[in-house]
């Protein structure tokens, strides 16, 4: 049985936003009633304190405890998420601001008891919930990656080519200059300082395609020229900023720097690269059309685009390369199917939007300590950080569209739209803080940079 096959799901299409978590839709309940209803779900937790205090006084891994730590997290999340929704922010800031707030930030400092009964720091619990968070990062990148639309690159190549690689290069030269020059207190590894440098750069770098995407849309910017070359510009550095991640962070578990690690990295992303789109890209639309037409319903599909996203994340990493560019990789040539039809498409979106992505932002936030900010010295490194990443991408994708013959106005318009990190910055921030690269200080004054950013590339685009 083959189904009629359906327009893929690109940023440009109107009717793939419905299932976009980011998506400003007209308000049902006013933005007050829902932050108040976040706040109530958050206060549940009152009542269920002294439960989950005594089941963490068991030791070990409590199923009790982690079940109500994913219930809490996507309930506050969600209702967060929409809530900036409906004041014009992406939903994402919501989920992030979730877990800030059930983290050390606010419920840690106000009721700490609360705070450790629901989110201990055993081992054993804190694994459960890494493990989540892993696998939601794959999920994250594969559906980046299917929204990754080469065709309209293709269509703006010039303006978005010079735009990405000045957008990517000016502030990843910004962001490497302030990590050699930062003091050691904030460095996890002082002797590493080169690795943190390169995590910092690549952080400050990346605009997030999804926070781009949709507030374009919303500003109904998306049949216009600047609109796609904005989307555009944006696609092309994920995919730059995605390579450049996967090799340094090949480098971060070489341990060292050396010529030899520095060609290995390369030269097994390069061979990756070439082998998915040739035979890799034909192997894909085999087995998602084999499954379409071998199986009653929709469901294998979506399992084999699962196991298709593993194997190739598996792939990265036997060559040497981070598991996050198979991921996105394969998120590329999932959403170039022919066969990928848009009910398959939608099942599998919300599957991530609404479980993963909640519980894995929810959880970046837990890890951010707005209190350190308390202290004058790394509150001013924090402005200076956020001031540095917002310059550096300004000026980068300024003077792209310059040179890609983009009007100043224009070039204006789209140095505001690229500033916005979102997403993306919290994921690199994320995977920095696991593997050792970035400190716990670091990462929480990047995820604040991320908010910032984010949270005034609308108004700054209006």
């Amino acid at each position: 049985m083959v189904r009629r096959p359906a327009d893929r799901s690109t940023e440009t299409d109107p009717m793939t936003w419905r299932a976009c978590a980011a998506q400003i839709r007209p308000t049902g309940f006013p933005p007050g009633l829902l932050l108040a209803a976040a706040c109530g779900a958050a206060g549940l937790t009152l009542l269920t304190g002294p439960a989950l205090a005594a089941e963490g006084a068991k030791g070990g891994a409590s199923e009790v405890i982690f079940l109500a730590q994913l219930i809490t997290l996507m309930l506050v999340g969600r209702l967060l998420g929409e809530a900036m929704n409906r004041i014009g922010q992406p939903s994402i800031m919501g989920m992030l601001l979730g877990g800030i707030l059930l983290g050390p930030s606010a419920l840690g400092a106000l009721l700490p008891d609360l705070q450790h009964a629901l989110f201990p720091k055993t081992p054993e619990q804190k694994a459960m919930l890494d493990g989540i968070s892993q696998f939601g990062i794959l999920l994250l990148l594969l559906l980046t990656g299917m929204e990754t639309d080469l065709r309209l690159v293709r269509r703006v190549g010039r303006a978005a080519l010079s735009i990405s690689l000045t957008g990517v290069a000016v502030p990843f030269a910004c962001g490497f200059a302030l990590g050699q020059f930062m003091p050691e207190s904030l460095l996890p590894h002082p002797d590493q300082r080169f690795l943190t440098s390169l995590f910092l750069g690549t952080a400050l770098s990346i605009s997030s395609i999804k926070i781009v995407a949709a507030i374009v849309r919303e500003m109904g910017f998306t049949r216009r020229n600047l609109g796609q070359i904005i989307v555009a510009s944006a696609i092309c550095e994920d995919s730059i900023g995605w390579i450049i991640i996967a090799i340094t962070f090949s480098l971060a578990e070489a341990g060292s720097i050396d010529l030899m690690s520095v060609s290995r990295s390369v030269l097994g992303t390069a061979a990756f690269l070439i082998a998915s789109f040739t035979v890799g890209r034909r192997l894909v639309f085999f087995l998602i059309r084999w499954a379409n037409d071998n199986f009653e319903s929709d469901f294998p599909v979506i399992t084999t685009i699962l196991v298709i996203m593993g194997a190739m994340a598996l792939t990265t990493h036997f060559i040497g390369v981070h598991t996050v560019l198979g991921a996105f990789v394969a998120g590329v040539l999932i959403g170039e199917s022919p066969i990928l039809s848009k009910h398959i498409d939608e099942q599998l979106r919300g599957l991530i939007l609404a479980f993963f992505m909640p519980v894995f932002f929810g959880i970046a936030g837990l890890s951010t300590d707005l209190t350190v900010l308390r202290d004058p010295q790394l509150a001013l490194m924090a402005l200076g950080l956020i001031a540095i990443a917002s310059v550096g991408k300004f000026a980068g994708a300024f003077i792209g569209g310059e040179i890609g013959g983009l009007t100043r106005r224009e070039s204006l318009a789209l140095a505001c739209g690229m500033n916005a990190r979102g997403s993306t910055e919290v994921i690199v921030a994320t995977i920095g803080l696991s593997m050792g690269a970035l400190s716990e200080n670091l990462f929480t004054m990047i995820v604040a940079m991320a908010v910032a950013t984010t949270m005034a590339m609308p108004p700054m685009l209006r």
